[in-house]
């Protein structure tokens, strides 16, 4: 442990930019949300009323949780903002351990710092505290926010706790992937496909009211801190307890491998390459074909889910006569059904956007590990080499939608007896969803060319357009506001008239921003990061 303290304060000149936007991004959310419902929901009877419609709706439960106490404005801000906080949290931890461990491996840095004075585990350590030390100012400063707007005291604590707790145990996770893997990519896969499971077992659970279920995820222990409903704080010992627990076992792992090394070995390749690797496209094709893979499997797995919920979604108005009598000038329950499933597939297409920039972005990896460079010395020329990994991810992006697509139609279709009909309509319409995804690539393939330094901006355009898809009504931003995200200008699908044009100029954008990005990696040296 020697050293510990000493590398932590790089770490944080490191993420002096990207902590901070992270922190402030969480707490703004929950705060924001806090104030929302105090507005949009002054009387105890309509918040009643809502909470009436949340538990009957295993919907909306799966995808926000259950609400605990409906007759507060901070338990209806439990249940709308805990588990969007707790996943912010623990997208931030994995990518700040990752970062600082595994990353700092592969590019050869830890070898440097090994041969000063500093312990085995320092480097581990540092990057363990800097992220448990983020999330415990997020949940500070949720409780802090939380209490300023008049919410009581020890609920505001509880649900800080919840979403911090949860970046703690994904910190555990994060430092045991770094374990596995030789590549920080991979290490990142592994923790993303756990924050994923996790997200699965808890909508899952709360959906079909299976509390047992839910308790096998983590994000199930933040909704069960019961914030502002009567707080469980045994819970919050249990992500200390797990997160203490996953360390102390990355730290056993640790001292069974060698520096620069994973517990799981790579595979020795062939002595020839195939001749199907003749190219760019397919070296790239070969190189991301296992996240494709990884993707489309969860897609697949989380379509499958909202679309065996969709018909539930009907049920409101089986038994409200007058959200029947409105909804039949809509179009009667199918219109529920329609707007909810568009709404889920606006969500899937955010999630999308977030493979698009991580494939993209390999690029930037191929040159940090000084393996663009050999390529380059061929005849390929630049434009081909990026061309090749844009491809993969405006293609991957396609195929993850269309996957998602088609589980939603064909899960929905056999409850209600139409699989053909209904699988061929929301693979349709899963399609519509594939121009604002691939802003994101476009987006992040100018600033590789252009701003090598600043790449991490495209992870920070993900996080504002979700915010201000998801927030931008609850919150009453101005309508200009909200139509700086490119989601916003999507069609509704299925359930609305298609029009073309804004999914022209979505694709036009994404054009433009790949070929300036394109043509200014042309001007620039390598490794200019």
């Amino acid at each position: 442990m020697t050293g510990t303290l000493t590398l932590v304060r790089p770490a944080l000149r490191r993420d002096r930019v990207l902590l901070p936007v992270w922190i402030v991004a969480i707490v703004v959310t929950v705060a924001a949300t806090a104030s929302a419902i105090g507005e949009l929901y002054p009387q105890a009877g309509q918040r009643l009323a809502l909470g009436v419609t949340i538990g009957s709706t295993p919907a909306l439960q799966a995808l926000t949780g259950p609400v605990f106490d409906a007759s507060s404005v901070g338990g209806l801000t439990a249940w709308r903002a805990t588990t969007i906080a707790s996943v912010l949290a623990a997208l931030i931890s994995i990518t700040a351990v990752t970062r600082h461990t595994r990353a700092e491996e592969e590019s050869g840095r830890a070898e440097l710092i090994g041969a000063c004075a500093v312990g085995r585990h320092a480097l581990a350590s540092a990057a363990v505290l800097v992220a448990g030390g983020a999330n415990l100012l997020i949940g500070l400063l949720i409780a802090l926010a939380l209490t300023g707007q008049g919410l009581p005291a020890g609920g505001a604590l509880a649900l800080g706790l919840a979403v911090a707790g949860t970046g703690w145990f994904f910190t555990g996770v994060a430092v045991v992937a770094a374990q596995l893997t030789a590549h920080a990519r991979t290490a990142n896969g592994i923790a993303l496909a756990a924050l994923g499971l996790a997200f699965l077992l808890r909508a899952v659970g709360d959906a079909a009211g299976m509390e047992a279920l839910s308790w096998l995820s983590p994000l199930g222990w933040a909704q069960r801190v019961r914030a502002f409903a009567g707080e469980r704080w045994q819970v919050a010992v249990l992500f200390v307890a797990a997160a203490l627990l996953l360390v102390a076992a990355a730290a056993v792992l640790a001292r069974r491998r060698d520096l620069g090394a994973g517990l799981m070995p790579p595979r020795p390749g062939p002595r020839d390459a195939a001749r199907s690797l003749a190219g760019p496209l397919a070296l790239a094709c070969r190189l991301q074909r296992s996240a494709l893979l990884g993707w489309t499997v969860g897609f697949t797995a989380v379509g499958a889910m909202f679309g065996s919920l969709a018909q539930s979604v009907g049920d409101l108005v089986r038994d409200n006569a007058q959200i029947a009598a409105a909804l039949a000038l809509l179009g009667g329950a199918g219109a529920l059904i329609d707007t909810f499933l568009a709404a889920q597939l606006g969500l899937l297409s955010l999630v999308a956007g977030a493979y698009a920039v991580q494939a993209t972005l390999r690029l930037q990896g191929e040159e940090a590990a000084v393996r663009a460079e050999p390529v380059l010395a061929t005849a390929v020329p630049r434009w081909r080499w990026t061309a090749g990994h844009l491809t993969v991810a405006l293609a991957g992006t396609l195929v993850i939608l269309t996957a998602a697509g088609l589980a939603i139609g064909l899960a929905h279709g056999i409850r209600i007896g139409e699989p053909v009909e209904q699988t061929a309509r929301l693979a349709g319409a899963a399609l519509v969803h594939v121009p604002a995804a691939w802003t994101l690539a476009g987006i992040a393939m100018l600033l590789f060319g252009a701003l090598p330094r600043l790449t991490g901006l495209a992870w920070a355009a993900l996080v504002a357009f979700a915010l201000l898809g998801q927030f931008g009504e609850l919150l009453q931003l101005d309508a200009w506001l909200r139509n700086l995200s490119p989601f916003a200008h999507l069609p509704q699908a299925p359930g609305g008239s298609v029009n073309v044009v804004p999914l022209t100029w979505l694709a036009a954008i994404t054009l433009a921003l790949a070929l300036a990005g394109m043509a200014a990696f042309q001007r620039r040296d390598l490794k200019a990061t």
